[in-house]
């Protein structure tokens, strides 16, 4: 690791008050102790392997036994099991908007959700490569499958968002989660990162939950705008050129169209996991928009809480859809789902022949009995407003600008 890396580890040690153990990442004073309880599951030893079959275990295990803290564990290991990926998996990783960042400025990144795992990863993987400050992680306990899952992600500086609470307990677990966010920003003095709705969008029509931000408003002692501004919040649109798990959403849609009961398993979640990680992605894209406290700042609608939480969703949500990167791909969709040639020259040919040839392949993954020409079309249909969506509201959203 490089001087200007090391300069980024953090010299205090955090004390956790213990109303957030249950659901704060591991600190430093825990690391050497999980670590070496993580390395000895049988569990994540199957997974290492699955993901890096050429790995030479007890040597990696010794390398992970080796780091000191959290920051040289993301740094060092996950830092390169992520540039790996990124060699492996895409065709490039980039960033923009990295000015928007003040030096010293703790913030709480808000993205569009497009994978389980790298939305976040991929993100503090830009931030390494540029010697950034790294940002803590919100995960949601529905995909803590397995209790080492629950290590590794808290050893790699994830909190948890607790999603299977009665729903009594759900004003609590979002008042703790909420207070935990502000302690994060306003006294830890480190970032967060939070999607914008729980779930991906499976349709890629990227639109952020209110109740999210009513989540966030609920700690501090300020107006519900003053509560939400001390959480700095910067929108960051993610890009991805070719979405692996396009073909598991198309199948949900359809088992949901045929039984509107139907509700995916936890080996559903896992195999999406592995399938974001492990399959092409194309590009990639992150731009990081500025964060929204001018404009909440300046909004001028009142403190009703219903209204602020409104402009606050549709100040994230503008910054998000102006801000995606569109690939021919998504032009191509666009004008297939509107049946227009709207944007004809913005693709060539062979791009329409291998966009097409894609979504065809993807189609032929399927694995559901008996699918018919009408249901494979309407699954075909799916997957190309997937890809037309991001550029509907980036439209949508610049025309509002005008």
């Amino acid at each position: 690791m490089s001087e200007a890396k090391d300069t980024i580890h953090h010299n205090h040690q955090p004390v956790i008050p213990e109303h957030f153990k249950d659901i704060a990442p591991y600190t430093d004073a825990d690391f050497r102790i999980k670590m070496a309880e993580l390395v000895n599951e049988d569990g994540f030893e199957h997974a290492v392997r699955y993901v890096m079959p050429d790995v030479d275990y007890p040597k990696f295990i010794e390398q992970l036994l080796a780091l000191k803290s959290q920051d040289e564990f993301q740094r060092k290991a996950m830092g390169a099991f992520l540039e790996l990926l990124a060699k492996t998996t895409t065709d490039g990783i980039s960033i923009d908007g990295l000015e928007n960042c003040g030096d010293g400025q703790c913030y709480t990144f808000i993205t569009n959700h497009r994978d389980i795992v790298l939305d976040a990863s991929f993100l503090n993987l830009c931030f390494i490569r540029n010697n950034m400050p790294l940002t803590q992680v919100a995960i949601g306990n529905n995909l803590l499958i397995y209790e080492w899952i629950s290590d590794l992600v808290k050893l790699n500086r994830s909190f948890i968002v607790k999603r299977d609470v009665q729903r009594l307990q759900a004003l609590d677990a979002a008042r703790q989660l909420s207070a935990y966010i502000h302690y994060t920003i306003g006294v830890l003095r480190e970032s967060v990162w939070i999607a914008q709705r729980e779930g991906r969008a499976k349709d890629s029509n990227d639109i952020t939950q209110e109740s999210l931000v009513k989540m966030l408003s609920l700690a501090g002692d300020g107006s519900i705008k003053e509560n939400i501004m001390a959480v700095n919040l910067m929108p960051v649109s993610i890009s991805y050129e070719f979405d692996p798990n396009d073909y598991l959403k198309a199948r949900e849609f359809l088992l949901r169209r045929r039984d509107p009961e139907f509700k995916k398993s936890k080996r559903d979640d896992l195999f999406s996991m592995e399938t974001g990680l492990l399959r092409h992605k194309g590009r990639i894209h992150f731009r990081i928009g500025k964060c929204i406290n001018n404009d909440l700042q300046a909004y001028e609608g009142g403190e009703d809480r219903a209204h602020v939480v409104h402009e606050t969703c549709r100040l994230i949500d503008r910054a998000i859809h102006c801000g995606y990167h569109i690939f021919p791909c998504n032009y191509i969709a666009y004008d297939e789902v509107n049946s227009t040639s709207q944007f004809a020259g913005m693709y060539q040919a062979d791009d329409v022949e291998r966009f097409d040839n894609y979504i065809n392949g993807q189609l032929d993954k399927v694995d559901i009995a008996d699918v018919s020409a009408e249901e494979r079309e309407f699954m075909r249909h799916m997957m190309l407003t997937m890809y037309a969506n991001p550029l509907k509201n980036q439209l949508a959203a610049l025309d509002c600008d005008k």
